[in-house]
């Protein structure tokens, strides 16, 4: 009996551990399959396998030292596997056969700076200039946060199918126009850190006054704006991405004084000042 629930224990604390890596490192992953895989869907869906094997194979064979690699290289062979049973009935297109040649798959990395550059490189490829701004408000809050479709479209008063499909031709027109999955060069990198930054600001701006809903402010899209921008500074150390996550961090220091117990909005000179957030 007592060798029974020991059994129990160590799937659920696995399954535990499943969860929690799922919540921190999901995102991480998410950014290396698209690297290796270059299509957003195909890396979604190579995720959801890896972390499938994860519930699978964790409780019976333990924890892996590194699962975040093991989640990456999990899912790019999952991917792997699903293209070449597709290729029996349609032929891979050119850049694919090229893509999982085994010498490109073994030279891969899995180091933590190509995992951080990734998230970067992410970042920037949703934020591409060629794709309409509520694109990139969309695809950066779907694929960089992690917000679903349902909950992006409340915040910003579209229909889900709506949202879907702007979600859905943005990828298209990634993958059709072959833009590249990289940070831009130096001189580039004013211009394109703008359309980020504005995008940012933007997700902040809906969850500091919302446009739509019963409730003045939406914590989660502010709260995701902030983390966008402590990403972006842990990253890529710039003046304005400093400038932008300082003004964000203050404005959201005051977001406990800033609606009464009713909801309503309490302007600046009658807010308690205990209520702010000094740290």
């Amino acid at each position: 009996m007592k060798e029974g629930n020991t059994q129990v224990s160590s799937t659920e604390q696995a399954r535990e551990t499943v969860d929690t890596v799922y919540r921190k490192e999901s995102r991480s992953v998410l950014a290396t399959l698209i690297r290796l895989l270059g299509d957003f869907d195909l890396a979604e869906e190579a995720l959801h396998e890896a972390f499938k094997a994860a519930l699978e194979q964790w409780p019976s064979d333990g924890v892996p030292a590194k699962p975040r690699a093991w989640l990456v290289s999990t899912g790019r062979f999952k991917a792997i596997d699903a293209i070449r049973k597709r290729s029996r009935l349609d032929p891979l297109p050119n850049d694919f056969a090229e893509r999982f040649t085994t010498e490109n798959i073994d030279s891969i990395a899995l180091d933590n700076d190509n995992v951080e550059d990734d998230r970067l490189r992410l970042i920037f490829t949703c934020c591409h200039p060629a794709l309409a701004l509520d694109a990139q408000v969309a695809l950066t809050l779907r694929e960089v946060c992690g917000l679903t479709t349902e909950e992006i479209a409340r915040g910003f008063l579209t229909a889900a199918t709506t949202l879907a499909q702007r979600i859905v031709r943005a990828k298209a027109k990634i993958r059709n126009a072959r833009i590249p999955y990289q940070v831009p060069s130096r001189a580039d990198l004013p211009d394109r850190l703008d359309a980020v930054l504005r995008v940012v600001y933007l997700v902040f701006n809906e969850g500091y006054s919302a446009s739509s809903g019963a409730q003045l402010t939406r914590h989660d899209l502010s709260s995701e704006a902030i983390s966008l921008g402590r990403l972006l500074l842990g990253l890529l150390p710039e003046p304005d991405v400093a400038g932008l996550l300082g003004l964000m961090l203050l404005q959201d220091s005051r977001r406990l004084a800033r609606t009464s117990s009713n909801g309503d909005l309490v302007l600046l000179e009658n807010q308690d000042r205990a209520l702010w957030n000094r740290d």
